[in-house]
């Protein structure tokens, strides 16, 4: 099969990033590509030759997932630090702070619908946000050890979620409950997923396994074992009939589903691959390493119609019907050891679009829903345009509400059009003509806030700081109290039961008796 297919050939590296790359997502407008790295930054890179990066800074320590919204106009970020943010991939630099988590965020996701976020935390719970609201919704708590990943099904209705207590759980968003627990791994569980169908999740795990788990029967159907290494990350190719997978030991591994075998070993990176991501349309994937690069591949093995499928499947030696694309096969469990037949690509060439490219550094932003970071200082002559930047706000966001505009869109826009009529920012006129010769300067963010107004801001958002973890800790105690209340009535139960029947039989013992 792997004769007729084109290799997949490295396009593009991307530099950048000071230390190791944790997380990627392609952007669903196929125009950029978004990173997150150790270095605590979020890149984004437009992938048009010779286009600027930006760098987004916030984060206080390691991120260590992201994601693209559906509408690609969010990416979602997820940090040791406790936070998750959720960034407008613009100029401007902004993000929202989401806090509700007593540990490290391991990953962050959207739902297919783009209304909802789900984390998976240290601090052993699955969490549900609502990016309209901008608020933390509910916990799923069952998980006994650190949780790694946290997934939305396609429809919404199930998350699948993977950790350190070495299982691989199923949760109804209706209910709450968990509906089902794998529990086959015999170590950690690092990363979970499902199929653009919905009708399958894949988990790997630290033992270097990767399998396949069929939501219609509840079983296992497929089990790789072709890493030397865990198994860091993994990605559906949107047809469902590939998968590329990322390890420690240093290779991108590709799995042709329908045939359930490995095809491709790609060598790209100096170390540990610790993320890979196919883009929307199926046409590209990244790959991020301990290297601190990003490398972009071109799918070019996914070239056989369907039509082709159902010819080599109707070829097939046991009685099974030809699949439809979005099944698995084979039905049942196979084990996959490595072949010597896969095919190793090593990178010929590092780059053939551009050189590396200009990075635009941005600056933490005060926009938050529960932290504003410390005053920034102005300079003597963005304070001299201060007062008149205060009075063409105002007057702006007058006239904004006449037209009807929600109120975050006529403080944004209101902001915007003020500070460019002040010439404040980077000296107005003076910032556009250095950006039109090509000068890069971070990008500042003024508050107007006096400082006793801001000393106040951050005394009530560390008391909601506290309010918020001491919500999450009760939250959590109430879950246990409900088990063991359930245990106690449960008991009781069965205390009645046993005190009935002994009733009942000695009651008949003095019917015999008398009788």
């Amino acid at each position: 099969m792997a004769s007729v297919m084109e290799d997949p050939t490295l396009e593009r590296h991307f530099k950048g990033h000071k230390d190791a790359v944790t997380c990627a997502d392609f952007n669903p407008n196929r125009k950029q590509l978004a990173s997150g790295s150790a270095d605590k930054s979020l890149m984004i890179w437009n992938l048009a030759p010779k286009a600027r990066a930006f760098r987004y800074v916030g984060h206080q320590d390691i991120i260590t997932g992201l994601q693209f919204s559906p509408s690609g106009n969010l990416v979602a970020t997820s940090s040791k630090d406790r936070t998750v943010r959720l960034w407008t991939p613009s100029m401007k630099g902004e993000s929202t702070v989401f806090k509700a988590h007593t540990a490290a965020v391991r990953s962050v996701a959207f739902s297919h619908d783009g209304q909802r976020l789900v984390t998976a935390s240290d601090d052993k719970s699955v969490k549900v946000w609502s990016v309209h609201r901008q608020c933390f919704v509910y916990s799923l708590n069952q998980h006994t050890n650190w949780v790694r990943c946290a997934r939305f099904s396609p429809d919404g209705r199930l998350i699948a979620s993977c950790g350190d207590d070495r299982t691989v759980r199923l949760w109804d968003t209706s209910t709450k409950h968990c509906i089902n627990c794998f529990t086959d791994y015999g170590e950690s569980a690092t990363f979970v997923g499902f199929n653009s169908s919905g009708t399958c999740i894949a988990s790997s795990g630290v033992d270097s396994s990767l399998k396949l788990w069929d939501l219609r029967t509840n079983k296992l159907i497929q089990h790789y074992q072709v890493h030397s290494a865990g198994i860091n990350s993994f990605s559906f190719h949107p047809s469902n009939n590939y998968l590329i997978s990322g390890s420690s030991d240093g290779t991108v591994k590709i799995l042709d589903l329908l045939e359930g075998r490995l095809i491709y070993t790609l060598h790209g990176h100096k170390g540990a691959v610790i993320t890979v991501a196919f883009s929307r349309a199926g046409d590209l994937f990244a790959s991020g390493g301990a290297d601190g690069q990003v490398l972009m591949w071109r799918t070019n093995f996914d070239t056989k119609s369907y039509r082709d499928i159902l010819q080599q499947h109707s070829h097939r030696s046991t009685p099974d019907p030809p699949p439809h694309l979005t099944d698995i096969h084979p039905r049942v469990p196979h084990l996959h050891h490595p072949q010597p037949t896969a095919i190793q690509v090593s990178p010929a060439v590092a780059d053939t679009q551009s050189t590396d490219p200009h990075v635009i550094e941005l600056g933490q932003s005060v926009h938050s829903n529960t932290l504003l970071n410390g005053r920034t200082h102005l300079t003597p002559t963005q304070a001299a345009n201060s007062h008149n930047y205060n009075g063409l706000l105002a007057r702006h966001v007058t006239t904004s509400r006449v037209e009807g505009w929600t109120e975050d869109e006529r403080t944004g826009r209101a902001c915007a059009t003020a500070w460019s009529q002040t010439g404040a920012g980077e000296g107005g006129r003076g910032r556009r003509k250095e950006e039109e010769r090509g000068q890069v300067h971070p990008l500042e963010v003024l508050s107007g806030h006096p400082s006793s107004l801001d000393s106040t801001l951050r005394h009530i958002v560390q008391q909601l700081d506290i309010l918020t973890q001491t919500v999450s800790v009760l939250e959590e105690r109430l879950s246990l109290t409900e088990d063991k209340l359930k245990e106690c009535l449960l008991h009781q139960s069965k205390i009645f039961k046993d005190v009935r029947s002994s009733e009942e039989r000695s009651r008949r013992e003095s019917e015999d008796t008398d009788g």
